[in-house]
């Protein structure tokens, strides 16, 4: 067991693609040796909603059809940001385990989302549909660590609860990095953009800031974006194994935050 006391900091290192093309290209085999993850996952992801994925179509169960590949021209990164299609959600692969490099330039996998496929499943909390799903979760009870609200759907509040006991399980001096958390559920749009946050389904949490790292933090702003951690993987092996994707393996670093993405992740 390795628990890091001072940051790591290390400078990102590759090429810029602000300004260059995304590809298919850019797709490569995921950590666990098999295909990469590809909008087919969401059908194992989300069998609740997602019946099936064919041609350029994916089937809701309720009849509904959306298009994976909106047939824009390929797209520049901030434009894949802003306007994904179903596609782009897999264009950069999410490895699982233990890094053995700073992420590259713009390596942000799961930070590409389609607001609509996500809207569709867990509903738009600004018309007050996501807080009917919500249920509240004890975080880290013997601990101290209060509770949390998290949304049903998906199972995603028994998925943190899973997470959880592994959690209660480490030592106690993983405590500081978990107690207190900096939240679950808020209706919000990430910050500095106008994207909706995984926060505002439900399907998100933040914890400990003090220990915390995220790249609009540091002033002034340098490019490419030094990366800075100091969450143990420990931690993010056990949200890992759950369904949940970590904001540390980004680019964009944000290694208070989790999220549950599991058509990212090798099936269980």
């Amino acid at each position: 067991m390795t628990i890091p006391t001072t940051p790591f900091r290390a400078r990102a290192f590759g090429v810029l693609l602000a300004a260059s093309v995304m590809t298919a290209s850019q797709y490569c085999r995921t950590a666990d040796g098999g295909e990469p993850r590809s909008p087919a996952d969401l059908v194992r992801a989300y069998p609740d909603f997602v019946k099936g994925v064919e041609g350029n179509l994916l089937f809701w169960r309720d009849g509904a059809t959306t298009l994976i590949d909106d047939g824009t021209p390929p797209k520049d990164f901030q434009t894949v940001l802003v306007r994904p299609d179903i596609k782009d959600m897999f264009l950069i692969p999410y490895v699982v385990g233990r890094p053995h490099a700073v992420p590259r330039v713009n390596d942000d996998p799961g930070r590409i989302r389609n607001e609509d496929f996500f809207r569709r499943m867990y509903g738009d909390c600004r018309k007050g549909e996501v807080v009917k799903q919500l249920r509240s979760v004890k975080w880290l009870h013997a601990w101290g660590g209060g509770s949390v609200k998290v949304t049903t759907i998906n199972h995603v509040a028994d998925r943190l609860e899973d997470v959880i006991a592994e959690l209660q399980a480490l030592p106690d001096a993983f405590k500081p990095y978990l107690i207190p958390n900096a939240g679950t559920y808020t209706c919000r749009d990430i910050a500095g953009t106008s994207r909706t946050s995984m926060h505002s389904y439900g399907a998100a949490i933040d914890i400990n800031l003090k220990y915390s790292d995220y790249w609009r933090w540091p002033k002034p702003r340098q490019y490419p974006i030094p990366y800075t951690n100091r969450i143990p993987y420990e931690i993010v092996d056990i949200f890992e194994r759950h369904g949940f994707i970590w904001g540390g393996k980004w680019y964009h670093y944000d290694t208070m935050h989790f999220e549950y993405r599991p058509e990212l992740l090798p099936a269980p």
